[in-house]
């Protein structure tokens, strides 16, 4: 059954909230009107609404010290009003997390494992986004020998199934088919039951709740953590990660579908990766001043892609890490011809304002969206 987990007992478990929930609870004293710096969170999108969850940050002292985001936040930004909006979700998500899996399948945000102050975890979660009350819900009544505890692994989407590859965590109890990397310097003590990497896949199917492993053909990815899946049509693409001493490539970058054909690729230098020709190019952006590792990227309605925290510098140097809340827009695809012409209403709207009433209902809904947002900047 998928509801063994290979977590802290209920009890230890539940002395960990209370304690994290003081320390996140008050390291916050005001409101903010967007989301902390930080990295190792998710982020999914639902119609021109991202979603973003969990991470960490450097807890407000001088050492090396991080602080879990609290679990029961979540944070939508509106990619027409450019708004954030923080949300306080109920249900029973054990505890804040790093380095989970979330994906947003039919307005369901599915998240799977992760790393909390305890370890790793195998448990899932469901989110109903469109529902008037955010409440998390977890998984329990599933099939199937679910995969080991970890975090850092990847997700395909496709026909109504969830499927993971990969990660970093504990070594699996039971047959799991696959290879497991066990990480030498995992083990700290004698009570740690050490961690490593895998090439894993599992798969749910949403309909029949059952966890899988398919049989797979052909050269097997080596085992990794920190990389980053894509799906484009029938396939899913895998790419870099971490296996032992050092990147293979890179590692904790994001890729993003950004048409039936092409890839977007970041984590600091941005590059689109074309699938039928199998050719990858440079991709020019303003932001090279803006580097980022283990960050967020969702493609949004007007062939954009929304980049959100991270870190700036090397998560694994002996030095502060510089988490970011930065929102960088990446314009991958040409601007829709609907696109065009509210931008060319919007700079002209001193002259054009007393026609928008003529318009359809979501194309008025729309520009007034659009109009918040450039008030917002004041141009």
């Amino acid at each position: 059954m998928a509801d063994v987990q290979e977590d802290p007992p209920a009890d230890e478990e539940e002395e960990e909230v209370e304690e994290e929930q003081l320390e996140t609870e008050g390291s916050e004293t005001f409101e903010l009107d967007a989301p902390a710096e930080r990295s190792g969170h998710v982020a999914v999108v639902d119609g021109n609404v991202m979603y973003v969850w969990g991470g960490y940050k450097n807890a407000q002292t001088h050492g090396f010290f991080d602080l879990y985001l609290p679990r029961n936040e979540i944070w939508t930004y509106n990619m027409e009003s450019g708004v954030w909006k923080k949300h306080v979700a109920g249900g029973n998500l054990h505890t804040s997390m790093s380095g989970s899996c979330g994906v947003c399948v039919d307005g369901i945000l599915y998240l799977f494992g992760g790393h909390h102050a305890r370890g790793n975890t195998n448990r899932i979660y469901r989110l109903s986004l469109r529902a008037t009350t955010l409440v998390w819900e977890e998984m329990k009544e599933l099939k199937g020998l679910p995969p080991s505890s970890k975090d850092k692994l990847g997700c395909w989407v496709h026909r109504n199934r969830l499927v993971f590859f990969g990660g970093y965590g504990y070594a699996p109890q039971g047959s799991h088919r696959g290879t497991f990397e066990y990480d030498e310097s995992s083990s700290l003590g004698y009570d740690s039951p050490g961690r490593g990497w895998n090439n894993h896949i599992h798969v749910l199917d949403l309909e029949t709740l059952t966890w899988s492993q398919p049989i797979t053909h052909g050269n097997t990815p080596s085992p990794r953590a920190a990389h980053a899946c894509a799906t484009v049509g029938n396939r899913g693409y895998v790419f870099g990660g971490r296996f032992k001493l050092g990147p293979v490539g890179r590692s904790w970058h994001s890729f993003t579908p950004v048409s039936s054909d092409h890839i977007f690729l970041f984590g600091g230098d941005a590059w689109l990766y074309c699938v039928s020709k199998n050719e990858w190019r440079p991709f020019k952006h303003n932001h090279t001043e803006s580097p980022r590792l283990w960050h967020t990227a969702c493609s949004g309605p007007d062939g954009e892609v929304f980049v959100f925290g991270g870190c700036a510098n090397n998560l694994l140097s002996h030095r502060r890490a510089a988490h970011s809340n930065e929102l960088l827009v990446f314009s991958v695809q040409p601007k829709s011809l609907v696109r065009l012409c509210m931008e060319t209403i919007l700079q002209h709207r001193e002259h054009l304002s007393s026609y928008w009433d003529c318009l359809p209902k979501h194309l008025l809904y729309s520009l007034k969206q659009r109009m918040s947002r450039v008030n917002t900047l004041g141009s």
